[in-house]
């Protein structure tokens, strides 16, 4: 008879956060999958386990799993942990999960420490709908095509972020949405320096560029609504660029300028005006 995959949730950043069904389970398996052995087993050494151990991550999701897969259907149970957080949630053991299912071999999961619930709850935007989006791309291209499929996203969007991508995904954030869309910017949740900066997307953009950002985020994004609708026409924000060009700004720059306050594409106040100067 196959063992059972237990999916783990482990800290986010607060051992406190450990509840007894995890370490249970933790004490209960045979062996554990992990994303980082080393760091699961300094939770392993928090708790007073000793359990053999095997790598899990996302360079050996196929090798890995098969090593997996083959003792769970030998009958060994298994506890698949990351290095904080949720199993299988913007994580490769979602290829685990389905690996399992596709060969009949029971999943549990284990409820308990979550990133993007944990910020949604403390964002002050609507929880009701909500779209998790995970990890942005690298390439600013790439990022740009995600962040347009959801110009007319209506829920509440979740992000996770690293700090030397931050300011990057915040202008193109206030590129796309407009500089007036909310934002709640969390940081290193659960752990001694948590912050929770609620602002706009314009002002997240002026912060992070004069106070450069540490540790990990997770951005909560108000979906399209009032402001959206509040947002001027193109004819009135080309009349915004006409008028600061009139108080001696170079095209270039009131173009700059009319976008980060409007949230309209520069290129195009830029070009549209340049037509019109003609």
């Amino acid at each position: 008879m196959a063992g059972r995959l237990y999916l783990v949730p482990t800290p986010i950043g607060n051992l406190g956060d450990i509840s007894q069904r995890i370490a249970d389970t933790l004490a209960s398996v045979d062996f554990i999958a992990a994303e980082d052995t080393r760091v699961s087993l300094k939770l392993l050494n928090h708790l007073g386990l000793k359990k053999p151990m095997l790598s899990y991550y996302r360079h050996n999701t196929e090798s890995g799993g098969q090593a997996v897969l083959g003792r769970l259907l030998a009958g060994e149970s298994c506890a698949l942990v990351t290095d904080a957080g949720t199993p299988a949630v913007s994580d490769p053991g979602e290829d685990l999960v389905r690996l399992c299912a596709q060969n009949g071999v029971e999943v549990v999961a284990i409820p308990g420490p979550c990133a993007l619930i944990t910020a949604l709850s403390v964002s002050g935007l609507p929880t009701g709908r909500f779209t998790f989006e995970g990890f942005l791309a690298m390439n600013k291209k790439n990022r740009r095509v995600h962040l347009e499929e959801l110009r007319q996203e209506r829920r509440t969007m979740i992000f996770y972020e690293a700090p030397h991508k931050l300011t990057a995904t915040l202008s193109d954030l206030a590129e796309v949405f407009g500089t007036q869309r909310r934002i709640s910017l969390c940081r290193e949740l659960t752990k001694l320096h948590e912050e929770v900066r609620r602002t706009t997307l314009g002002e997240a953009v002026a912060w992070y560029e004069e106070n450069p950002p540490r540790g990990e985020f997770v951005l909560v994004v108000e979906g399209t609504g009032q402001q959206e609708e509040e947002r001027p026409t193109l004819e009135q924000a080309l009349e915004q660029v006409d008028r600061l060009r009139q108080e001696g700004l170079s095209l270039k720059d009131a173009a700059r300028q009319v976008a980060k306050q409007t949230g309209l594409p520069k290129n195009e106040l830029y070009g549209r005006s340049l037509e019109l100067r003609e």
